[in-house]
């Protein structure tokens, strides 16, 4: 089939098995174009809670559909590629969270949405970078706080509340390279440009540092993927570097086609999330493939820092 019979099949299906398509930000083009719903992990956590669907097929990556099927227990979840993963997921296991807990007994446990579905049921908040910030600072100030996995967004936590965490050693390996010499070289390119940093890039916290040479930290250049969205939107800038995956400018193009956006690095690809294509996305639909599905035990373990999650959001 070709891409035109292709998304008239999907669209087909979707309707037959009463599904709703949840595409992440970083997904490629068509996958975004076809999706019901694009987001980042958060505002897809909240449509997967509140849909009314009996299938929900999420683009994304495994972490995400995990997500999903806690929320919404009685809900089918399909991934198209199980093989797609996600680095930082993969920088901490449940048997290493276990064991820096037994050494913080008092501590509370707070982990970015980028983590399996054990390592969640081990905690005691979950975040995203929409929310991470308000998490923190809704916890008792004399609470011990680790804060995984994600170093540069627990560092960016840090500066903004003025808390003190215990910051697990992990990264996502895509916006890890996104570095403060990358990020310079783009502004000199693009003198004029507003720039748009992700609190997963590795350049976040020096920027952070070095507000005053860079942006306004008040103003918010520092978002979320959906923060990204807002202020390219809201901005009366013409052109943006954005440091984060490549996925995004695409949607940013989309809603703006007056502006113009730069990646501040172009070769800030997710392979895993350009795992998920047209033809994955039709067979997993046509045939039903490939379900995540959480053990109910675990699930309900997973669910309350969840919770908490989206009722902070």
């Amino acid at each position: 089939m070709n891409t035109q019979e292709l998304v008239a099949e999907i669209k087909q299906l979707k309707e037959e098995r009463n599904a709703v398509i949840l595409a992440h930000n970083y997904q490629v083009p068509e996958v975004q174009d076809i999706a019901d719903y694009i987001g980042d992990s958060l505002g897809l956590s909240h449509q997967a809670a509140e849909t009314e669907a009996e299938v929900i097929v999420f683009c994304g990556v495994h972490f995400m559909a995990e997500t999903a099927s806690i929320i919404s227990p009685n809900k089918k979840v399909l991934i198209p590629d199980l093989d797609a993963g996600c680095s930082l997921a993969d920088s901490i296991t449940v048997e290493q969270l276990r064991e820096w807990k037994a050494g913080h007994p008092d501590a509370v446990v707070v982990t970015y949405i980028n983590t399996t579905a054990a390592v969640k049921a081990e905690c005691d908040y979950c975040c995203t970078s929409s929310n991470a910030v308000d998490i923190v600072e809704s916890i008792p100030e004399e609470k011990e706080i680790l804060f995984l996995p994600d170093k540069f967004l627990g560092s960016y936590v840090e500066m903004v509340t003025g808390r003190e965490l215990n910051i697990w050693d992990g990264a996502c390996h895509v916006h890890e390279k996104i570095g403060e010499l990358n990020l310079g070289e783009k502004q000199k390119e693009y003198p004029d440009a507003e720039v748009l940093i992700h609190p997963e890039c590795g350049c976040s916290t020096s920027c952070m540092m070095k507000s005053a040479m860079y942006f306004d930290c008040e103003d918010g250049h520092i978002h979320s993927t959906s923060g990204m969205l807002n202020r390219a939107s809201e901005s009366e800038a013409e052109e943006f570097v954005v440091a984060t995956e490549t996925g995004i400018l695409h949607r940013m193009k989309k809603e703006n086609p007056g502006k113009k956006f730069y990646p501040a690095n172009e070769n800030a690809v997710c392979e895993f999330m350009k795992m998920i294509t047209l033809e994955k996305l039709h067979e997993a639909l046509k045939y039903d493939q490939f379900e995540v599905k959480v053990p109910d035990e675990l699930a309900e373990r997973a669910h309350l820092p969840i919770e908490r999650m989206l009722s902070v959001a």
